[in-house]
């Protein structure tokens, strides 16, 4: 059986599981140096858990909800073990919350965003050799939940503080309402903007492809 447990501290014994598991799943540059976490972890608007099986780390997701915008992102999704049903336990716990938080700030969620690998880009990379999280498997099953692909070419700042610019994902949208054809350029921009607020360094790439962005009225949701 798996239990939803939240770490909110780099030193919650779970912990150190999860960054060794993020470590396997994801390149380096995606993956937030272990001592750096300690202050996300401490904000309580961004919400990390992991999926526990007889106490062990199995998967791990982490997400928030921009009340003002009324959009939420899901930063990961982990699927430590095929066969266990970590990634629809995860999902499910994350819906549960999400309108938890939603209710709390009194509106409702327009969607979610998230970063998909495209696997043609990020053939380079294992995965950790676990196959739900191929990127092919990965992008279909997301595909499969309603994710649609914003049209443009995006980048963002590399996670390791480089200020790299990462290109091998596209930026996707879940809408709440599945007739949903477009998103307002500017509330792309402007959460772009807020969530990356974290990042010192970024590339120009990304702040060309922000100010492009504002110079935009609508930008497509297409199939993914």
């Amino acid at each position: 059986m798996l239990t939803y447990h939240r770490i909110q501290s780099i030193d919650d014994p779970q912990f150190p599981a999860m960054h060794q598991l993020l470590g396997t799943i994801f390149p380096p540059e995606e993956v937030l140096a272990y001592e750096l976490w300690r202050e996300p972890l401490e904000d309580p608007t961004i919400h990390v858990y992991v999926a526990l099986h007889d106490g062990k780390v199995v998967g791990a997701t982490e997400y928030r909800y921009y009340a003002d915008m009324q959009v939420a992102m899901t930063d990961f999704t982990i699927i430590g073990e095929p066969n266990m049903g970590i990634g629809r336990f995860l999902m499910r716990q994350r819906e549960k919350d999400l309108q938890k938080l939603a209710a709390k700030a009194g509106n409702t969620p327009i969607g979610m965003f998230a970063e998909i690998y495209d696997p043609y880009r990020a053939q380079s990379h294992e995965f950790g050799g676990v196959s739900p999280m191929n990127p092919i498997v990965r992008r279909e099953v997301l595909s499969h939940m309603g994710y649609k692909r914003l049209n443009f070419t995006y980048v963002h700042p590399s996670w390791d503080h480089e200020g790299n610019a990462v290109s091998e994902l596209d930026l996707c949208f879940l809408p709440a309402d599945e007739e949903l054809q477009k998103l307002p350029a500017n509330l792309i921009a402007t959460f772009l903007e807020t969530y990356y607020s974290a990042l010192p360094n970024k590339p120009k790439q990304w702040q060309d492809m922000v100010d492009k962005l504002k110079s935009k009225t609508d930008v497509e949701l297409m199939p993914l």
